[in-house]
């Protein structure tokens, strides 16, 4: 065999994200919850199309009705079909899950960019900004911020980004923190590049590996404490569904007819396992310890 066919035969050494990525398809866990959560996210996107009836369509007629052909899960106290609400409460639910994520990434990253990367006096202000609303109790701040606006989505929204922001700022310092130290950047500095173009294309590139991880499981908290509001009758308010909601309604009739909050709590909570086994299989891959 000449040294031209040893050529077309030897495979292409991978970049450090397609190994990765072949590092995440060998977690089960983690592939099981991406193929769960991309139904999920399916069923949200196509709810309109696939859903047998209106998410508020009354029945005075079919009211709590066990699961049968007409009502896959049943219905719920006023003869709502519970399998339509849940997939309607699955795009709440991540829709802002996702904005809140994307929201405060954008803060989080921007703000512990610019104080890991000039550090002194630029840095000492924003993490103090940083630690006081670290310090807050993060859920009584919520309730106390959306009980003075309209109960939308957008209002959760911003109530959700206040409280969840500061998560990225003080991970992306600290990666900065870490790499600004390094030898390229150290290169770069001296060829003359600007402060943006370390930032951007030196360090912030580095730093995305444990921004991902944190994004993914940051879903999880995000969906939990909408699921937490709406509960409480604080959050998106009837008739928008919500499992939060729905669990709330449900457990005043756990006795009689318990599936009505059974549902909506087993969604949420595979909802959270597979954003966690996602995670934590992201964690793993992104790893570049375990690189071959």
């Amino acid at each position: 065999m000449n040294i031209s066919t040893l050529e077309k035969v030897s495979p292409r050494p991978l970049n450090s994200w397609e190994a990765a990525l072949q590092r995440l398809q060998r977690n089960r866990a983690a592939v099981l919850s991406t193929v769960f959560l991309f139904v999920l996210f399916a069923l949200a996107i196509f709810a309109d199309f696939i859903t047998p009836y209106p998410p508020d369509l009354a029945n005075f007629a079919a009211i709590r009705k066990l699961p049968d052909s007409a009502h896959m899960l049943g219905t719920d106290e006023i003869g709502r079909d519970i399998l339509t609400r849940l997939i309607y409460g699955a795009r709440i639910s991540l829709l802002i899950g996702l904005s809140v994520q994307i929201i405060t990434t954008m803060i989080g990253v921007a703000i512990g960019l610019i104080a890991g990367y000039y550090g002194g006096l630029v840095d000492g202000i924003l993490m103090r900004v940083v630690d006081i609303f670290y310090a807050m109790p993060q859920f009584l701040l919520a309730i106390f911020i959306i009980s003075l606006l309209q109960p939308t989505i957008g209002s959760v929204i911003f109530t959700l980004v206040v409280i969840s922001w500061t998560f990225s700022a003080r991970l992306t310092r600290g990666q900065v923190l870490s790499l600004k130290t390094r030898e390229y950047v150290t290169a770069a500095e001296a060829l003359g590049s600007s402060h943006w173009h370390i930032m951007r294309h030196h360090i912030l590139p580095n730093a995305l590996s444990p921004l991902i991880v944190q994004f993914t499981v940051g879903i999880v908290s995000v969906i939990m404490a909408e699921a937490a509001l709406s509960f409480l009758g604080i959050g998106i308010r009837p008739p928008n569904p919500t499992w939060g909601g729905m669990i709330n309604k449900g457990r005043e009739f756990i006795r009689s007819t318990p599936h009505l909050a059974i549902y909506p709590s087993i969604l949420l909570g595979l909802t959270a396992v597979a954003f966690n086994f996602l995670g934590d299989g992201l964690r793993d891959a992104l790893d570049t310890r375990l690189e071959n």
